[in-house]
């Protein structure tokens, strides 16, 4: 029996910048007064996951321990063979949508989209699959696999998103950064240089280089920082905050805010033009103290360990609202 596990407030694997038009679906507003957050026993929701048994993959949580299901080179190879299949109705699909991404014609930047979109043409198959790479993939599933989608580093170059059949890393998008490479490519988990993401600081480092964006600490929403503690600022000028994502906002409440506090201590603050145009965009947005209360970012962070913060599901995704008001970029 297949699984599915869905976070509405927040699903979004951050493969792009928040200007792309992979944005989050726009939900209500809250606010959040912030020496009142309470208590809750909930624990980490995962975005849209299908899984089996009832487990999941993402940061923090390490690797599916399981063996590779003894598929053959061969066997590989006719998956490999029928999700290209898929990813070509997928690009029939999505290339009207999203003929650009930063200038560049489609598939370029759009591996989230194209995970997702052969990953929902898979799951509508998988229960009576016509062709035999499914059928590989349904037997498999039969025999207690995990099948799952995953967001990490590409060998720290690049943000990635994946699928991950037990032991093995399966990437339908495997052109959206080189066009020339194959379109779907099947390697054994171990090897292929994917893993989750553990650090603000590698988050940082693949960003700077990936986005080719400067980034600093989040001086312009400090109430937010504990969360998203990034300011992102590309050869536009145009600045955002990251790294708005289910896994990076577990990754900050899982280590009760530590990982923020030690990427904040490190970034040095913004321009003073950057902080002031943010000033100004704030300023028309409903009260919200995540976004319009003053202080330090390493203050909040101390203040919402103390409180508990990192267990609460509420003010996470409180937060996540007072995110969502703000503009795509700035």
């Amino acid at each position: 029996m297949v699984s599915i596990y869905f976070n509405p407030l927040f699903m979004r694997a951050y493969s792009a910048p928040k200007q792309s038009t992979q944005g989050f679906v726009a939900l209500f507003a809250h606010q959040f007064v912030r020496m009142k957050c309470r208590l809750s026993p909930l624990g980490r929701l995962p975005a849209v996951d299908v899984i089996q048994p009832n487990q999941y993959w993402g940061a923090g949580m390490g690797e599916p321990q399981s063996s590779n299901l003894g598929l053959t080179a061969a066997e590989i190879q006719v998956i490999a063979s029928d999700l290209t299949r898929l990813r070509l109705r997928v690009d029939l699909q999505l290339a009207p949508v999203y003929p650009h991404f930063a200038g560049k014609a489609y598939p370029l930047g759009r591996c989230k989209e194209i995970r997702d979109g052969v990953y929902r043409e898979l799951l509508a198959q998988i229960a009576a699959p016509e062709w035999p790479g499914l059928a590989l993939i349904k037997q498999s599933l039969d025999r207690g696999a995990v099948l799952k989608k995953a967001w990490g580093s590409l060998r720290d170059e690049y943000f990635q998103s994946a699928m991950l059949l037990d032991l093995w890393y399966i990437d339908v998008a495997n052109d959206t950064v080189h066009p020339h490479k194959p379109k779907v490519e099947i390697l054994p988990l171990a090897g292929s240089g994917f893993a989750a993401i553990t650090s603000f600081g590698q988050f940082v480092k693949i960003a700077r280089a990936y986005w080719e964006v400067d980034i600093y600490r989040n001086e312009v929403c400090p109430a937010l920082a504990p969360l998203l503690p990034l300011l992102c600022v590309g050869k536009n000028n145009a600045s955002w905050l990251a790294a708005a994502n289910d896994d990076m906002l577990a990754l900050a409440m899982e280590s009760r805010f530590t990982v923020s506090e030690a990427i904040l201590a490190d970034l040095p603050p913004p321009p003073e033009s950057i902080a002031a145009r943010w000033k100004r965009a704030l300023q028309p947005l409903t009260a919200n103290d995540f976004l319009h209360c003053g202080g330090g970012a390493l203050e909040y962070c101390q203040d919402y360990r103390t409180k508990g913060c990192y267990f609460d599901m509420t003010f996470r995704d409180l937060a996540v609202h007072a995110y969502l008001q703000l503009p795509k970029v700035i």
